[in-house]
């Protein structure tokens, strides 16, 4: 095992303490910390020692990767959010691939704010909550919404109504969501005013309210001081709130519109970074884009728990992802692998220890051996 040094990536929405908190670094940081990438992925490959990780598979891919791949599959992240992430979504693998070529021909350079898509690849997405973690993830069942609405109803959201109670959930979904991203910005003022003004009163009424319409309400007013009049603010009462504790994940396929709104977690995702994003954000936006990859699907619940042998089992090729909480790790044996240190210290035969927040590399060609775990690990293979 040799230890990888991740990729630091700061965004305006990272968290100035919690992974500086994890790692043991000058907490408050000086600048928002927001993922730490351990992986191959061009934009910002992890090192071992001087060398590039995407280096070192180019000069030995059999050795690094193994015979069947064309190189690292998926990119692990330790990711910090202090405030929303953007209302995004992924595309699929046949999308990002058309996608990718026809913004290299429209000559767009791939590190332009305005590209969508980085790469040729999906990002199907499985995110371990290492702190207490809140989401929008996915869409709620229309029914669910109704009621969501006859809750906060006021004038000018009851005109919404109809879509809503549609019989075609996903014509519903998309009818809804494409007029409240078109709506000129005076009338969706006007309607989330007059939503912000129902949900006060409706959280007012304690003995009458539902929690978890209650809870959604909360989100609803801290979107809208956060991005105020953002149609982010709107789309999000079309989306399940999950909140995650320690060890609890999401799983989040292409199409599936989501924000991550606050806490530590591990993400494990195909080697990606194509996102299309419709708000919440002040990157760039294309929301006709963002609605052309969009699924349509509500989905019921997104989390995934670990089996008793801590997999979390989801419907990927690219990864399989362990919770590990010791006494050992068995590592190595033909497949290219890394272990995150999420509590405590890892330690290998050979004397490489990794700390809360590091990360080891395991080459497909390395031999099998056990690891000694004091706390707890992620392990990615």
């Amino acid at each position: 095992m040799k230890k990888l040094t991740g990729a630091l990536r700061t965004y305006p929405w990272g968290s100035h303490t919690l992974l500086a908190d994890l790692r043991g670094t000058t907490s408050p940081s000086p600048a928002p910390e927001a993922e730490l990438w351990f992986g191959a992925h061009p934009a910002s490959p992890s090192l071992i020692g001087s060398t590039e990780l995407t280096d070192i598979i180019a000069d030995d891919p059999v050795g690094q990767v193994g015979k069947s791949q064309g190189g690292l599959p998926f990119l692990v992240k330790i990711l910090a959010a202090g405030e929303p992430l953007s209302l995004q979504a992924h595309p699929t693998k046949e999308q990002a691939e058309k996608g990718f070529e026809r913004e290299n021909e429209e000559g767009i350079d791939l590190s332009a704010p305005e590209r969508n898509y980085r790469d040729r690849n999906h990002k199907p997405e499985l995110l371990i909550a290492l702190t207490e973690f809140t989401a929008l993830a996915g869409f709620r069942p229309l029914e669910k919404t109704a009621e969501l609405f006859g809750a906060f109803s006021c004038p000018t959201l009851d005109r919404y109504r109809l879509m809503v109670d549609s019989e075609d959930e996903g014509e519903g979904l998309r009818a809804l969501l494409t007029t409240w991203v078109s709506i000129p910005r005076q009338a969706r003022e006007t309607l989330i005013d007059e939503l912000v003004a129902t949900i006060a009163a409706y959280q007012g009424r304690s003995e009458e309210t539902e929690p978890w319409i209650f809870e959604v309400g909360t989100q609803i007013l801290a979107l809208q001081e956060r991005y105020p009049y953002d149609v982010g603010v709107l789309v999000a009462l079309l989306l399940n709130f999950v909140r995650l504790t320690p060890g609890e994940a999401l799983y989040l396929d292409a199409g599936q519109l989501h924000s991550y709104l606050g806490g530590l977690a591990i993400e494990v995702q195909a080697n990606s970074d194509n996102v299309l994003r419709g708000g919440l954000t002040s990157k760039h936006v294309d929301v006709p884009e963002l609605v052309r990859v969009l699924s349509f699907t509500s989905l019921e619940d997104p989390r995934v728990h670990a089996d008793a042998h801590g997999l979390y089992r989801v419907p990927v090729s690219e990864f399989a992802v362990r919770r590990v909480a010791g006494p050992t790790l068995s590592i190595g044996g033909g497949k290219p692998q890394i272990v995150v240190c999420t509590k405590g210290t890892i330690t290998a035969p050979d004397g490489v220890t990794l700390s809360a927040g590091e990360a080891g590399w395991i080459a497909a060609s390395d031999a099998e051996q056990e690891v000694s775990i004091d706390g707890e690990a992620i392990f990615v293979e």
